[in-house]
């Protein structure tokens, strides 16, 4: 009893703070305002910290996997709240192309961005030890005919024009995630059925959302590259704009999705109440 109030608690403390108007408005302003000054944190963070290394296990267990981690928990969220209230197997696939969507637009920048740099880049090979050796710093000779992947594993150094992977991916998954979990809110304002199975997800999705925010942080203190990190999060925040903002906003048909809760907050009340505060809280 005790622990199902403090889920209640949590859940509908953070159901209000997704749901609310200004923080859906500016959340992408703050994300903008983090990778910006960001860097800057570089200057205060010690890097003998155990963040400072790449082997740490929250970047080797949740970093990685990123896009697949996101996709169990807010496709299992948006799954049960979908049938929850429809019943319809079709309507909650619907709701999950999103996610399809995403995880696609996603794939193909991730190509184009590895081709971007095959085709700009260069391999080098340092030399530690020679006459050639100046000022106490390796020289670089160019090897040709190899490809970012082979240059890395033969230990070799690759330049080339980069766009960071690992921010574009947790910009992109902290806004699909701020916007999925937003309708949790006014769902509940309706009266909506929230047993356990479905705040314990969306706390899940919570608590994700706050662990990519962090690592975010992470990555740009103590990691900075600057501006590939800069165009990786802008390139993110554009993907987010262009489906979130752009496509679903068409409505559902059978080529778009829809924005997320459309067809399912109306079903909880006889008028279209819920649709205008989802349309009202949505930016603008």
């Amino acid at each position: 009893m005790f622990l199902n109030t403090v889920l209640v608690v949590l859940t509908d403390l953070a159901a209000r703070l997704l749901g609310n108007k200004l923080f859906r408005q500016h959340f992408h302003l703050m994300l903008s305002a983090v990778l910006v000054f960001g860097p800057a944190l570089s200057l205060w963070v010690s890097q003998h910290s155990i963040f400072a290394k790449r082997t740490h296990f929250l970047y080797r267990l949740f970093l990685r996997s990123g896009w697949g981690w996101t996709c169990i928990f807010v496709g299992s969220f948006i799954f049960l709240l979908s049938y929850s209230i429809r019943r319809s197997l079709l309507h909650s696939l619907r709701h999950l192309s999103r996610l399809v969507v995403a995880g696609g637009l996603w794939l193909c920048f991730c190509k184009l961005l590895d081709l971007l740099e095959n085709t700009t880049g260069s391999c080098y090979e340092p030399l530690h030890a020679g006459p050639e050796v100046t000022s106490g710093q390796s020289l670089l000779v160019l090897k040709d005919g190899e490809s970012k992947s082979e240059c890395l594993k033969a230990g070799m150094v690759w330049r080339g024009y980069e766009v960071s992977e690992d921010i574009f991916l947790l910009c992109l998954c902290c806004l699909l995630l701020a916007e999925e979990t937003a309708v949790f809110g006014p769902y509940l304002s309706l009266g909506g059925i929230s047993d356990a199975p479905l705040r314990i997800l969306f706390l899940f999705c919570v608590l994700l959302l706050g662990l990519w925010i962090f690592l975010l942080l992470c990555l740009l203190a103590y990691f900075p590259q600057f501006p590939t990190q800069l165009l990786g999060g802008a390139l993110g925040c554009l993907s987010w704009r262009g489906l979130y903002q752009g496509w679903y906003r068409m409505g559902p048909s059978w080529c778009c999705p829809g924005r997320p809760g459309q067809g399912l907050l109306n079903i909880k009340t006889s008028s279209t109440a819920a649709e205008d505060a989802l349309n009202h809280n949505h930016y603008n």
